[in-house]
């Protein structure tokens, strides 16, 4: 019973760095990613929906994205989207497509965006830590419940700590990496 709390909080654990490392791929760099758009939606007929089963997403250059709509009528929608967002970009809509040209990033708009990179890791670490909790909460029910020993309870508690303190140095790496990316000019 201790082996499957283990199996399913380590990959509970795994998920979680995973999308701490998705939710940085939504902060600017100096370079245009289609993820920068990611979670745009758009209204579309009285509905949201997402910006990539609207339109074809491209980086034509370092500093710009292209964004094709499948259908033309919604052009608009999606330039007002993208004007609403808090990307800070200006769209340019030429009939066909958009052009969105990434400004070069200022000191303080880069430190400013490692303050948010730095938010997301420590949300990160705190969806980490309710998962160990929770974790410990179940393998203490079991030994109350007579299905486990108190030494395997302590080797438990010992191996659950160290996974997490694994995935924590995970989401501190890759956080140390967006930073690196961001500063750099």
């Amino acid at each position: 019973m201790i082996e499957d709390t283990l199996l399913e909080t380590m990959d509970k654990m795994e998920k979680a760095v995973e999308h701490t490392r998705s939710q940085f791929s939504t902060v600017r760099t100096g370079r245009a990613t289609p993820s920068l758009v990611d979670r745009l939606t758009i209204e579309y007929y009285g509905a949201p929906v997402p910006l990539q089963q609207l339109a074809s997403i491209s980086v034509p250059e370092a500093r710009q994205l292209l964004i094709k709509p499948h259908d033309r009528s919604t052009l608009e929608a999606i330039e007002k989207a993208i004007r609403e967002s808090d990307l800070g970009v200006n769209p340019n809509n030429d009939g066909i497509s958009i052009r969105i040209s990434l400004p070069q990033l200022t000191e303080d708009r880069r430190k400013e965006y490692v303050k948010v990179a730095k938010t997301m890791a420590e949300d990160g670490k705190i969806t980490l830590r309710n998962l160990r909790r929770d974790a410990r909460k179940s393998m203490e029910a079991e030994e109350k419940d007579g299905d486990v020993s108190e030494d395997e309870l302590d080797r438990a508690e010992k191996e659950l700590d160290k996974v997490t303190s694994e995935h924590v140095e995970q989401i501190d790496t890759a956080l140390d990496n967006k930073e690196q990316e961001l500063l750099e000019v």
